[in-house]
């Protein structure tokens, strides 16, 4: 006789994740992060990929033991994470994936070494810089170069690399990227269009430029004394995040699939939502309703209360409006309980990985099911009277975790949840 289907609240197939993978500053492969990460080390440093005169901060957790451009280091780290996902799946043969992907990738843009050069190479009767670079970009019919700023490239390549079908999905929703990926591998499964997706975040692109930018934002942590003391999620001396960089893969599976081929589950995707926020480019509602509805969203869409959410992976940047606000909000959702609930914040070992943070997060929850240790909050000395959560301060904790809340809040107003459970009984 059959097994029955397994069905969620809603009636629809259940996702299951068959295989997770991620490389960071402080290592390549989960297990040397996770080992890193429960001792809590820092993997953030001094930069020396470019010169930091006269630049407010001169640190970040970059991935010095990959070389090239940023596109380049992209692509690198998403094979990386997307190899070790797929072979711990053990889902299709090497290079055939029975699935679509869902690619989180950072934006693309010229770096300054290629648009002096193009300035410099082009008419100087041409006035306008903007058109000067267009002319010659032009003629030079160069198709590494015209790969390089294809804003699908990494996409199409992590594609061609693991054998993905259909046209691959990249996306850039900010900093919610990684999370916006899994929930659209999430429904996608969920509509029976798949039986499987392969959800990839990468994001290698700290530069001169990035860092100047979000400089200019007041956004990034000057604290350049101490660089792995820089990151410093809900305390009451954060000064802002730490630019990082990092790659996440996950492997979902419909359930019944999943069991049918004898894979191991190694958690579920019980909920997925979000909600958009339209008050300003970085700085969120100050009433916290767009974080607060999708939170409430992925709890509708998970079928599960708050009183059923064992752990809380924080968005948690370090800046002071997003952890103000991640509170706030996380308190006119639980309540009281809020306050019992074990909250911390990988940013503090990692720093702010950007569009790739959210899937390095949701792999770290599922190791954290799994293990039964959750990651602590370093560099938490001075506590903001202000912020009253059990940040699980500076040392991981042994403590069981079986319904995980996962956020991702980005600028432009970009706001995704998910919740990941062990496996259903």
């Amino acid at each position: 006789m059959a097994k029955p289907s397994l069905r969620d609240h809603r009636n629809r197939p259940v996702v299951a994740i068959t295989g997770i993978g991620m490389i960071s500053s402080l290592g390549v492969g989960l297990e040397e992060n996770w080992q890193a990460m429960t001792a809590g080390k820092s993997g953030v440093h001094r930069i020396t990929r470019f010169p930091t005169t006269h630049l407010k901060t001169t640190i970040a957790g970059t991935i010095d033991y990959l070389k090239g451009d940023f596109q380049s280091l992209t692509l690198q780290a998403g094979e990386l994470a997307g190899d070790e996902a797929v072979r711990m799946s053990g889902l299709g043969k090497p290079g055939d994936f029975p699935g679509p992907l869902f690619t989180a990738i950072p934006p693309v843009e010229m770096e300054w070494k290629l648009r002096r050069r193009l300035y410099d190479a082009a008419d100087p009767a041409i006035s306008d810089a903007y058109d000067r670079m267009i002319a010659v970009a032009g003629e030079a019919n160069d198709h590494h170069e015209y790969e390089q700023l294809m804003y699908g490239h990494v996409g199409e390549k992590l594609a061609e690399r693991f054998g993905t079908k259909g046209a691959p999905i990249a996306l850039t929703t900010a900093c919610a990227s990684g999370a916006t990926a899994i929930q659209l591998g999430v429904e996608a499964i969920r509509r029976g269009e798949t039986k499987a997706a392969l959800c990839i975040g990468t994001d290698c692109s700290v530069s001169a430029e990035a860092v100047i930018r979000f400089s200019l934002l007041s956004a990034l942590s000057t604290s350049n004394e101490v660089p792995e003391e820089a990151s410093r999620p809900f305390s009451k001396n954060r000064d802002g995040f730490v630019i990082a960089e990092g790659s996440a893969a996950l492997v979902l599976e419909d359930h019944d699939a999943a069991v049918a081929r004898g894979a191991t589950i190694l958690g579920v995707i019980r909920g997925a939502a979000e909600k958009a926020d339209d008050f300003h480019r970085t700085r969120s509602k100050p009433d916290g309703s767009a974080i607060i509805a999708a939170l409430r969203n992925t709890f509708d869409d998970a079928g599960v209360t708050p009183e059923q959410i064992d752990y809380i992976n924080a968005h948690g940047t370090g800046t002071p409006e997003n952890d103000r606000m991640e509170a706030m909000s996380l308190e006119k959702v639980f309540g009281e309980r809020v306050h019992d609930v074990p909250i911390s914040s990988n940013k503090s070992m990692l720093g702010h990985t950007l569009t790739s943070s959210g899937a390095i997060e949701a792999v770290l929850t599922v190791k954290t099911i799994q293990s039964g240790v959750i990651l602590p909050t370093i560099n938490y000395q001075v506590p903001d009277p202000g912020i009253v959560l059990d940040v699980v301060p500076n040392v991981a904790r042994e403590q069981q975790a079986t319904t995980v809340l996962s956020n991702s809040f980005g600028f432009g107003g970009q706001n995704a949840c998910l919740i990941i459970a062990a496996e259903p009984a």
